[in-house]
Parts: structure tokens; sequence; C-alpha cells
């Protein structure tokens, strides 16, 4: 994706979360997002379904109610990301960092965790059917 259009859908979605009836909720659905430093965006509410964001520097990054349905998070940053909310059924996580992060009220179905750092992580709610083995 290229960087202006990256920045346009995130001005458009940052309207769109002061004000719905401004701007327009980012679409970034399997979006290649590799080397796009995300940390602290806010990105509530995005539909990023099975978004390419593999070693993404997220710390930080407000994702409540995003969707990220089958994106592939390996080895991405989300140290104290806020991820209440969002959807990660089917989310590939391996590696990824999640020190510090609370995801409490989240679907975790079929997420896969192997190699996750789960230092500090709030896991209180999550529904982990599947992915505990």
């Amino acid at each position: 994706m290229k960087k202006e259009d990256l920045q346009y859908i995130l001005d458009n979605h940052k309207l769109w979360l002061e004000d719905s009836t401004k701007g327009k909720r980012a679409d970034l659905r399997y979006a290649d997002l590799r080397g796009v430093n995300l940390r602290g965006v806010n990105l509530g509410g995005a539909n990023l379904r099975g978004a390419d964001l593999r070693g993404v520097e997220l710390r930080g990054t407000d994702l409540r109610y995003a969707n990220l349905t089958r994106a592939d998070l390996r080895g991405a940053d989300l140290r104290g990301a806020y991820l209440r909310f969002a959807d990660l059924r089917g989310a590939d996580l391996e590696g990824a960092n999640l020190e510090g992060v609370t995801l409490i009220y989240n679907d975790l179905r079929g997420a896969d965790l192997i190699g996750v750092d789960l230092e500090n992580a709030n896991l209180r709610g999550a529904d982990l059917i599947g992915v505990i083995k």
C-alpha cells in the first residue's frame, strides 16, 4: 500500500472516530502493511481482516473493537496496545509481543499464540477456545 493512500485512510478514520457523520471507517482488509509504523495510531473499530501486519510497530495503538480476524500479526510489537473487544479469531500472533496488553472480552478462537510473549498480559474474559492445546 502506498504511504499516501494509507495516510488518506487514516486521516478519514480519525474524522470518523470524532464524528461518525464525517470521514470514513478505515477499511484495510487484506492490506499489506509490512514495514509501516502504526505506533500510537487510533485504529479503534477499523477493519483489518486478513491484513498483513507482520513485524509492524503497533506499540500503544488503539485497536479496540477492531476486526483483526485472520490478520497476520507474526512478530508484531503490540506492547501496550489497546485490544479490548478486538476480534482476533484465526489471527496469527506467532512471536508477537503482547507485553502489558489487556485482552478482556476478546474473541481469540482459533488464534495462533505459539511463541507469543504474554508477560503482564491480562486475558480475563477472553474466549480462548481452540487456542490453548
